[in-house]
């Protein structure tokens, strides 16, 4: 454990919208952290079974930010880090609130700013819930021609002697430690996402700017995968595709863009037979509003739901 007078204030910030329990089990996790010198800010998103007040009772420490309707991911977050830094927090941890968090994580994600200057954006690895062998996330590559994440090989990521940290190009929203001055240089999440996409769109935007990214190993947070959107499959749908739209747009310029183009709609096609086979009839007529929506520049579903990733 590294002593306080040398470490950094870290800000954790999460978002919750309904969903209680699963924000008792992330909230627990982080009382047990042995990082010395951190904060917990929740952002909720109009909670309307009592989370609120929940948390006031059971984690009085927890500072919470109440927004009277469904910001989304992108202006929620907003939100906190806005907070936070007024707060004059040195670090921000986006913290989805269906992850658990090791109690050394912090201590693994913060050591590593220290040999790593050029660090604006780290990610711990982050496991399935429960399957401490299986990685849901070890940061990703972007692929030159088509800018879509890619997976890092999770065999090579989850070999007991690969604790040294790498460089990535993206890093998800789910756990993202993000260094203060580069939310002071590069601006906030861009809040025309609502959900998805903002944490690929911010990467790029800091890798532009000079930052580099990097997956930490030895920091470990669980995560239960999209636990709020299990009875939400066509919003979800909505707004990955209604995203993904407004990202390639934005980042997508000259001969790359003659390739993304043709990519994106085959991808799109290959979505839609999938889901129309899997009989999810709802879910692909969502998702081909929200092609048509981010085309128009025009979303719905916008205040209907928070989910995490």
């Amino acid at each position: 454990m590294i002593e306080h007078q040398k470490t950094p204030l870290v800000y954790i910030i999460i978002l919750t919208w309904n969903q209680w329990d699963v924000t008792f089990e992330c909230l627990t996790s982080i009382s047990q952290v042995t990082y010395p010198n951190y904060k917990v800010v929740v952002v909720d998103n109009g909670s309307t079974d009592g989370t609120v007040e929940s948390i006031k009772k059971h984690f009085p420490q927890v500072e919470v930010i109440v927004n009277s309707s469904n910001l989304g991911f992108a202006a929620g977050s907003n939100m906190g880090i806005k907070y936070a830094l007024a707060k004059k927090a040195d670090y921000v941890l986006l913290l989805n609130n269906d992850t658990l968090v090791a109690p050394d994580c912090i201590d693994n994600l913060v050591a590593q700013t220290y040999t790593l200057p050029d660090a604006g954006i780290l990610t711990p690895k982050i496991v399935y819930a429960g399957k401490n062998a299986q990685i849901w996330s070890a940061g990703s590559r972007c692929h030159p021609l088509t800018l879509d994440a890619m997976s890092v090989s999770q065999r090579r990521s989850h070999k007991l002697q690969d604790c040294e940290p790498r460089p990535v190009d993206y890093i998800f929203g789910t756990a993202m430690l993000i260094r203060r001055e580069v939310v002071e240089r590069i601006g906030l999440f861009d809040e025309s996402f609502f959900m998805y996409y903002e944490d690929m769109d911010f990467c790029l935007r800091a890798r532009a700017a000079g930052y580099k990214l990097y997956y930490v190993p030895t920091a470990i947070v669980q995560h239960y995968v999209a636990a709020s959107t299990r009875n939400l499959i066509p919003v979800r749908y909505y707004h990955k595709a209604y995203s993904s739209v407004l990202f390639f747009r934005k980042h997508a310029s000259g001969a790359r863009y003659l390739i993304i183009v043709p990519y994106r709609l085959g991808s799109a096609i290959r979505t839609l037979i999938r889901l129309i086979r899997q009989q999810q009839v709802d879910a692909a007529k969502a998702y081909l509003q929200g092609l048509k929506d981010g085309l128009k520049g025009k979303g719905g579903y916008r205040e209907k739901i928070y989910f995490s990733e």
